[in-house]
């Protein structure tokens, strides 16, 4: 990618790079045990987290100086995320997707990054040092992983749901929708919980190792970068409404899945018969 918005988005990549490298990769296997803390029940934030979201959002800064919406940084004033809709411009920044995994010594961890106007995501990075991939997405100009277009593959099906895998995160669902989801569940292939990371499971997604995916919570770090990078590369993102998704918008839940199918997907994990 070149030029976005006056932004070099290489500069960019560059940049996750660089503060991952720093702050995380030396953290990893040889975090301390008071360098893992609960801020909430069952999620924990490293000193990685906090470190590389401080680095990286200043270098963010150096490339387009528009307000940071950090993970770490909401959590200690959620006020912070209104900016996503009010601000003209703003990076959104999950500096560790995966804590807990990379906390348990997984290298299932990522990084992400999404530029986003006025509540549209126009460009997104999801880093994974691990597999040495850089998911990068455009809007209006495709999705990439080091630097290779993306297309996601519809997959060979009839008019049911019967040979469809997908992530289904049954965490955060309401008991009613945790019940229409079980519901349905005869009707896939099968449900798993995906890689607890969604700068893995949306790339997993496009690349056909599985075919949807479902959350329920969608805090707009954790899906403004996947969520760009699959609609570019031919997928749907849609509330369990049926309105797209838009980010910072007060709502929840999420089907993805390729444009063929993701409306039935949609239908059928939440009206059961």
């Amino acid at each position: 990618m070149g030029q976005n918005h006056g932004m070099d988005a290489d500069a960019v990549a560059r940049a996750i790079v660089q503060a991952e490298e720093r702050e995380i990769a030396p953290r990893f296997r040889m975090l301390r045990t008071d360098e893992v803390v609960e801020k909430s029940p069952g999620e924990v934030v490293t000193a990685a987290d906090r470190s590389c979201e401080v680095m990286l959002g200043g270098l963010l800064r150096d490339v387009c100086d528009v307000p940071v919406v950090g993970e770490e940084a909401a959590a200690a004033d959620p006020e912070i995320v209104q900016l996503i809709e009010s601000s003209p411009a703003v990076w959104v920044l999950d500096p560790l997707d995966g804590t807990s995994n990379f906390a348990n010594g997984s290298t299932d961890y990522a990084v992400m990054v999404a530029f986003v106007e006025k509540g549209n995501v126009t460009a997104s990075w999801m880093w994974h040092p691990h597999r040495q991939t850089m998911a990068v997405a455009q809007s209006g100009s495709g999705a990439f992983v080091n630097g290779v277009k993306c297309e996601a593959v519809p997959p060979t099906m009839s008019q049911s749901c019967a040979g469809l895998k997908g992530v289904v995160k049954e965490r955060f669902l309401p008991e009613a929708v945790k019940n229409s989801v079980r519901a349905s569940a005869s009707q896939f292939a099968g449900f798993s919980e995906g890689r607890n990371c969604a700068g893995l499971d949306y790339p997993d997604l496009v690349s056909g190792v599985v075919d949807f995916l479902f959350y329920w919570r969608t805090l707009p770090w954790d899906h403004a970068p996947g969520a760009l990078f699959a609609r570019e590369a031919g997928c749907v993102v849609l509330r369990p409404d049926a309105t797209e998704y838009r980010c910072g918008a007060a709502s929840e839940g999420l089907v993805v899945a390729h444009r063929d199918i993701c409306d039935l997907v949609r239908r059928t994990l939440l009206s059961p018969p």
